[in-house]
């Protein structure tokens, strides 16, 4: 019999905000001072989800902690990890580094303090609550032995910027729905309402519209962490001088594609999704956030 709990969302919120300008992980977007943290953790709530696991570094951790911890008491377990630019081993330290190493070592930094079923999103990804309700009926569904993982797509057109370049995870899908590789684009950029990517050499290139891509909202088992942990070792072995390096999860994924024994699932969700990756991003967010709460989906006050 398939083993079910309640899922644990693990929510990255360590980065800096370079291209916003500050920390998008707790500027408000409401009247009512709502982040978009607060938005993905209510819909959580309301999809089953039991645990919340938030990747910070220590130097905003007091203002963070204010913002969410009282939100959560008496709803949900909650716990901390942190993520530092010296968060791995010593020989690997470089002091020209400033930021963390991406999302795929914030993936393996939560393994000790997730044992569950778990989705993991981006703090600043606004995801819609159908989204939440497909991932979590799908983890709580799986036993927890399996190898069994998913993501979420969207099409590429709807998750990007007027306002400057993004990065997306391009993903191919097989006919039965499973992931078969993602490729992370660090440069996507809509230019004279073409959109197009960097390749290898910095040459701007055609991409489709509709190209199904990631927007970090992936799904697990607590097997995934035995993925990953050599890659990692590797990649800082090649890195360790590069201060502008990032170990991103879609490594990862692409480990656990390449086993025999695991495999991704593809899910699809009709709900809206909408971030913000620079400050001219804020505005367009605002609106639809205030155009959700005008038409009831959420409440004024959200707690």
């Amino acid at each position: 019999m398939v083993e079910t709990n309640k899922p644990t969302l693990v929510i990255l919120a360590a980065g800096m905000g370079s291209r916003y300008g500050g920390l998008k992980q707790i500027d408000v977007f409401t009247p009512e001072g709502d982040t978009i943290i607060d938005f993905s953790i209510f819909d959580a709530l309301q999809a089953g989800f039991g645990k919340f696991v938030f990747i910070i570094r220590k130097s905003f951790e007091k203002e963070f902690r204010a913002k969410i911890d009282h939100k959560l008491e008496g709803k949900a377990e909650v716990a901390y990890v942190y993520q530092e630019f010296d968060s791995v081993p010593k020989k690997y330290i470089d002091p020209e580094r400033t930021k963390p190493w991406g999302t795929g070592h914030a993936l393996l930094m939560a393994k000790d303090v997730v044992n569950e079923n778990f989705a993991i999103i981006n703090a600043d990804d606004f995801y819609g609550r159908e989204a939440f309700m497909v991932m979590a009926k799908s983890l709580s569904e799986k036993d927890k032995t399996s190898y069994d993982f998913n993501m979420m797509a969207y099409l590429l057109k709807n998750t990007v910027s007027d306002h400057g370049h993004v990065a997306r995870g391009e993903c191919e899908v097989d006919a039965n729905g499973y992931l078969k590789d993602v490729t992370e684009r660090t440069h996507i950029e809509k230019i004279d309402g073409q959109l197009m990517r960097k390749d290898a050499n910095g040459k701007f290139i055609p991409i489709d519209g509709d190209t199904i891509v990631s927007m970090n909202f992936w799904g697990f088992t607590p097997k995934c962490f035995e993925f990953g942990g050599e890659l990692f070792d590797a990649f800082l072995k090649v890195n360790k001088n590069n201060p502008k390096a990032e170990f991103f999860i879609p490594y990862v994924v692409n480990e656990i594609l390449r086993s025999d024994i695991a495999s991704v699932e593809v899910l699809k969700s009709d709900a809206q999704w909408f971030g913000v990756t620079y400050k001219e991003d804020k505005e367009i967010v605002e609106a639809a956030i205030g155009k959700l709460k005008a038409q009831g989906v959420y409440p004024t006050k959200l707690w």
